[in-house]
């Protein structure tokens, strides 16, 4: 994928088909039915927003994508993975990572400071998904992810993977004791903010992770949340909604 990426719509990203029969997108907050403070799209189900409007922006999102469903985790911030064929319905597992090679169904990954993480083997027709914040990038998500996607045959130096927007090492301010414990896990994760105060950086930790765990293709949608209006932010506005990541096979 060459160039910068450029909203297309308010739902799709310009450019985002990774591989051959592997499509990818990020939503923004616009394009929905929700009311403040959660306008317009907001599709997190645990945020405090009116379910039917949540319930319309999901398939909303559906139909815009022309994809027969779409898998959304009940996100706990774990390091577990599930292999899917259909959506959860309304009452999800807890689950921080989901991989399919069902065509048609996208798999998805709710934010709003954390990134996604969307990976894909074009050739074994495996794609999957990982909602990876601190405390999963803490514990490995996106390594797991791989991990498992690998036992269903996929190879890691075959993958491409995506990692959507959250927020940036120049913005995720964290107490010093915090930054300390996780970089002693992930050291690429040690940041400082612009106004020299220890913070975390995620995509780096996210990146070292899936190279390590064998990945030579390793993409980004670079936007922070925090300094992104067009997206939801936990840090910036409480209470809010989410956007998603979403990954499908055609």
């Amino acid at each position: 994928m060459a160039g910068p990426l450029r909203t297309e719509g308010p739902s799709r990203i310009e450019g985002m088909q990774p591989a051959p029969g592997v499509h990818v997108a990020i939503t923004d907050r616009h394009g929905g039915v929700s009311a403040p403070p959660y306008g317009s799209r907001n599709l997190g189900g645990l945020v405090g927003d009116d379910p039917a409007a949540v319930r319309a922006n999901r398939e909303g999102v559906a139909a815009e994508l022309g994809v027969r469903g779409v898998v959304f985790m009940r996100q706990v911030h774990s390091a577990d993975v599930a292999y899917v064929s259909e959506p959860f319905g309304d009452d999800p597992p807890p689950l921080d990572g989901v991989f399919t090679s069902e065509p048609g169904l996208a798999l998805a990954s709710l934010g709003a400071d954390c990134p996604a993480v969307l990976v894909a083997d074009p050739v074994a027709r495996l794609v999957g998904a990982a909602h990876s914040g601190r405390p999963g990038t803490e514990a490995g998500i996106a390594t797991a992810l791989v991990e498992a996607m690998a036992g269903k045959g996929a190879q890691p130096y075959r993958m491409v993977a995506l990692i959507g927007p959250g927020a940036c090492g120049r913005c995720y301010e964290v107490p010093a004791d915090l930054r300390e414990r996780v970089a002693a896990k992930v050291p690429e994760t040690w940041s400082t903010t612009s106004w020299q105060t220890p913070a975390l950086d995620l995509r780096a930790g996210i990146e070292a992770q899936l190279r390590a765990a064998g990945l030579n293709d390793v993409r980004h949608d670079a936007r922070c949340t925090i300094e992104s209006d067009e997206l939801y932010s936990h840090r910036r506005q409480q209470p809010g909604g989410r956007f998603a990541g979403l990954i499908w096979l055609t």
